[in-house]
């Protein structure tokens, strides 16, 4: 079985500027329930699908498959929750670890989030001077939330 074990934080732009151009990423939910999201995703131009099971701490089942890309557009126009997501993904390396900065667009716009994907939940890391606040149990910030309740409509 496949696990997932992340944990995220909110980015402070000012203190973080990409070092790359990143990837663009469009996703859609094909469902999106607490219990099992199946998502969709065109990951600059590679299709993906993926399952994955309710959160328990910061770990959670996942499952990810490769799919045709022209498959994957076509779930995303006619089967998929709106709005999509739309961020571009940069990768960066802090002290020895990788970490997943997502960058949001559309109706997620001004939302920054970086990821950190460990082998345990108690695996030591250190945080990086821009990620400012764990959000891993806060659920608004699960991409399948952002669908039904985007950023640009939170109040502060």
């Amino acid at each position: 079985m496949a696990a997932e074990i992340e944990r995220k934080y909110r980015v402070d732009g000012a203190r973080w500027k990409p070092s790359d151009e990143g990837t663009l990423f469009q996703q859609g939910y094909l469902s999106s329930h607490k219990e099992r999201t199946v998502r969709v995703r065109i990951e600059g131009t590679v299709g993906k699908l993926t399952i994955k099971g309710l959160t328990t701490g910061v770990t959670r089942v996942e499952f990810e498959y490769g799919i045709p890309v022209e498959d994957a557009a076509v779930m995303l126009r006619d089967l998929c929750e709106r709005p999509l997501i739309e961020k571009r993904r940069h990768v960066e390396t802090y002290e020895g670890k990788t970490w997943e900065i997502d960058v949001f667009h559309g109706d997620n716009l001004g939302l920054v989030i970086a990821e950190i994907e460990l082998l345990s939940e108690s695996e030591p890391f250190a945080v990086p001077p821009w990620a400012i606040e764990e959000v891993s149990h806060d659920p608004r910030y699960y991409n399948a939330n952002l669908v039904s309740s985007p950023f640009r409509s939170w109040s502060s």
